[in-house]
Formats: C-alpha cells, sequence, structure tokens
C-alpha cells in the first residue's frame, strides 16, 4: 500500500469525511478513540488529521478506517484498492484497536429491540440523559467515561449480551477476552517485569508489554471536583530541549495550541542542559503563569541524561525534577509542573528494569494533605512521564517518536474533548501497548508519576 503524499492527506480527509453519512461519521470518531459528542464535520476533520499523524503510514491508517467504515467505495475512489487487498493486508498489520473493531461491529450487528434491551438493564448505572441513547457505541462511550468498560474490562458487555440473549456477540467478547490474556501471559517482557516487581517487593508504574491499566486513574484521597486554574495568558511557560533532531517541532505546535509560551534548546550537552534550567529558573518572569512544562529529548539511560554526548554522567533526571520543586523553586509552588521525557537508551536493550526507584520518586496521589491545609508538600503538582527506548530507533529514516506522537494526538484529543491530563496519558499507554504488541522489536518503555493535587484541564 503506497504511502501518503503529506501535502495531499487534507484533501484525502476531506473527500472521505464529505461522503460520510452523519451516523457514519460518529462511528468514525470512535474507531479513532474520539469520545467526544460532537460528531460534527469540523470534528471529524481535525480528528482524521490528528490521527494521520500518529501512524507511521497515513494511507495504510485511512484505509483501515475506510474498510471497517465497509465504505468500499471510497476505497476504490481515493486509494484504488478493493476490498480484499485491504483485508489481506490487515491480515497482517491491524492498526485501530482491536477492541474499538469490537464494539463497533457488535453496534453493527445490534437490532433496536436489542439496544432497547441494553438500556434498560443499564437504568440503573447510565446517567438519566444517556438513557435513550440511539446506538450502541454511545452506550460503549458513556460507560468508558465512568470507567466501567475498557479495552481490559469488558465484562458488563459480555454480561448485556448474555441477558438479551446474543450469545453469538457475547462469545465474540469472550474470544476478545481470551486473546488479550493470551498475549499478556506470552510476553517475556511482562513476565520479566512481574518478576522484577517482586523482587523489589513493590509495584513499578511502568509499561511494558502489558496493557494500559488504571494506575493512572486511581481517585485521590483529595476531591476530583477541584480543578487546577489555568487562567492566565499565555497558560506558563513550556520549554523543549531537543538533543536528538527530532520532534521538537510537533511539540511546539501542540504547546502553542494549548496557549503555552514555547522556548526551543535544541542540540544541548549534558551539563548544557542543566545550565539551561538553572537559567531558567533564575528568569522569574517567565514563571508567572499559571502552569510550567518542560519537554526533553535525549540519548541517555534510564536514570541520566547526556544530551549531544556520548560519555560521561550527564544530568540525573532525579536532579532535573528535585530542581522544580516547591522548596527550588517558590515561583512555581502550587501550580502543575509538567515533565514529558523520551530518552533513547544507550543501555543495551533500553529496559525501564534499570530506572530506579527510591522512596523519594513521586508517587501517584503521593500528596495525601487535604487541599484546604496552608502546607503544600515540596514535590505536590507534579505530573512525570518517561519514555525509554533503544538508541537504535535514530539509525531508521524519517524517525519519529511513537510515544511524542501519540502523546501530542491524546493532548490534542484532550483539548477537544474537555478531558484531563491524566485521562488523556493513559490513551498514550494505550497507543503505546498497541504499538508494542505490532512491532517487538521497538518496544517503548513507560513510567508515569504523579503528585497532582487536582484535576488538570488543558483548554
Amino acid at each position: 500500500m503506497a504511502a501518503l503524499d503529506q501535502r495531499n492527506h487534507l484533501y484525502y480527509i476531506n473527500k472521505i469525511v464529505e461522503a460520510l453519512s452523519s451516523s457514519e461519521c460518529r462511528k468514525l470518531l470512535f474507531l479513532c478513540d474520539n469520545l467526544s459528542v460532537d460528531s460534527s464535520v469540523q470534528t471529524v476533520r481535525e480528528t482524521l488529521k490528528l490521527q494521520v499523524t500518529c501512524h507511521d503510514n497515513a494511507s495504510q491508517f485511512l484505509a483501515e478506517v475506510i474498510w471497517r467504515m465497509g465504505r468500499y467505495d471510497i476505497l476504490k475512489e481515493l486509494f484504488t484498492l478493493s476490498r480484499n487487498a485491504v483485508e489481506q493486508t490487515l491480515e497482517n498489520r491491524q492498526v485501530l484497536s482491536k477492541f474499538r473493531v469490537l464494539m463497533a461491529n457488535i453496534s453493527e450487528d445490534l437490532d433496536t429491540e436489542d439496544l432497547k434491551q441494553i438500556l434498560f438493564l443499564l437504568s440503573a448505572t447510565l446517567p438519566r440523559e444517556k438513557r435513550d441513547a440511539k446506538s450502541f457505541l454511545d452506550v460503549i462511550v458513556e460507560l468508558e467515561k465512568l470507567d466501567l468498560v475498557s479495552p481490559e474490562r469488558v465484562d458488563m458487555v459480555e454480561e448485556c449480551l448474555r441477558n438479551i440473549c446474543r450469545i453469538d456477540l457475547a462469545k465474540k467478547v469472550s474470544t476478545y477476552k481470551k486473546t488479550a490474556q493470551r498475549c499478556d501471559q506470552h510476553s517475556p517482557h511482562q513476565q520479566s517485569s512481574k518478576t522484577s516487581e517482586r523482587r523489589q517487593g513493590k509495584a513499578i508504574n511502568i509499561v511494558r508489554e502489558s496493557p494500559p491499566t488504571s494506575e493512572c486513574r486511581q481517585p485521590s484521597t483529595t476531591s476530583q471536583l477541584e480543578q487546577y486554574s489555568l487562567n492566565s495568558k499565555p497558560r506558563g511557560l513550556c520549554v523543549i530541549i531537543d538533543c536528538v533532531g527530532f520532534d521538537q517541532g510537533m511539540l511546539e505546535q501542540t504547546f502553542k495550541a494549548l496557549h503555552f509560551n514555547v522556548v526551543l534548546h535544541p542540540l544541548l550537552g549534558g551539563k548544557q542542559i542543566l545550565s539551561c534550567l538553572t537559567e531558567i529558573l533564575k528568569q522569574e518572569q517567565n514563571l508567572k503563569g499559571d502552569a510550567f512544562v518542560c519537554c526533553i529529548i535525549s540519548r541517555g539511560t534510564a536514570n541520566h541524561l547526556l544530551g549531544i554526548d556520548s560519555y560521561g554522567m550527564g544530568v540525573s533526571l532525579d536532579h532535573v525534577r528535585q530542581s522544580f520543586t516547591g522548596n527550588a523553586c517558590p515561583m512555581l509552588a502550587g501550580k502543575p509542573k509538567l515533565f514529558f521525557i523520551q530518552t533513547y537508551s544507550l543501555d543495551e536493550g533500553g529496559s525501564c528494569d534499570r530506572i530506579e526507584h527510591r522512596d523519594g520518586d513521586i508517587e501517584i496521589d503521593g500528596c495525601n494533605g487535604p487541599l484546604t491545609s496552608s502546607y503544600i508538600p515540596s514535590e505536590a503538582d507534579m505530573f512525570w512521564s518517561h519514555c525509554l527506548t533503544d538508541v537504535s530507533q535514530l539509525d531508521q529514516g524519517g524517525h519519529h517518536s511513537v510515544y511524542l506522537r501519540t502523546l501530542t494526538a491524546a493532548l490534542e484529543n484532550a483539548r477537544m474533548r474537555k478531558a484531563d491530563l491524566v485521562d488523556a496519558h493513559t490513551k498514550v499507554n494505550g497507543a503505546v501497548y498497541e504499538h508494542n504488541s505490532r512491532n517487538p522489536t521497538s518496544v517503548y518503555h513507560i513510567s508515569v508519576k504523579h503528585t497532582l493535587r487536582k484535576s488538570l484541564y488543558l483548554l
């Protein structure tokens, strides 16, 4: 399947959207992991535009979406592809989430009476305004928002289908569950991860080959109704340190769209990274916004950044984090401080098992004091996302980080859906898991920790 010409991809997207009905637009948004209730033409266009940037082969992604929609006429007109040609390609490489494809297929197989029965069974679960949903996909979206259904939790769906005597569809869900479980059990990285965690005697928040879990979505002991105020213009400072030469433009565009003042620092050495961060802390006028973002792309190890250097210890990630605590930088005390770090590991295999986890590391929901307290812990209000992959990835022509692509797409999607940061990053975990399952030779490992005391909406 020929690669899509990036200069013309907006033309292709526009032609696709013009040919779809309103119900097809709704299905497309669901397949593309957009849970927005707005299925307008503009929303569909923007969603496809974002998704295209997330995939290595835009034409393959669009062809699968169209094939799943059953619009074989569009396949033939735009891509000169037959139904069978796409089907054969999908036997070796499926781009869309298996969970979303399954739910979309089930929705197609349910009739109006089936949907009425499901809505009746869930009448005590769904909000009142959602009890007259027009499609099964709308029901699934609402259950996802309630955190009752996810790619890893489909028991409620299976039970509903059995209760309305759609055993044929319930068996499909059961088969999906068994397939996912077998993938997890047979993953060598997953087994080594569990062994390492038992050895350390505690759970570690790392996404390897296992599906995304709800570790990032555990309710805080503080009220989740509270949210950080992001009313300043600009929202705050976003520092992008790119020591590799890829993806800084994608990050810059994303955070400018999120109303941050973006400052770029390209191709720094290890010591220069430290000097750059120190200088940022001295310029208090740049820290007067309501939030702070730091993005770093660098060669290094699990615990150090080397920048453009190929030797030495570089700068410690622990030092980077400690430099922006409330004690070290009073200007940022009480404000959300977000770190997104892509490291290309020089360690053999680039394993996240080498990441050290000490008591001083940021733990999820680690700040247990009430919001009304005058005391705010030094390391409160931090979100730390660190992705590690092997440095050999940089040898590939036209390389772009899967983690950073999915991160920028998830942040933009969250802005459109008005979702909070933690939910957005859960989507990143899911996308990275999907990539790892399809590409075992180019695995990305994510460590996510936060001490956010409130919900954070980057609108």
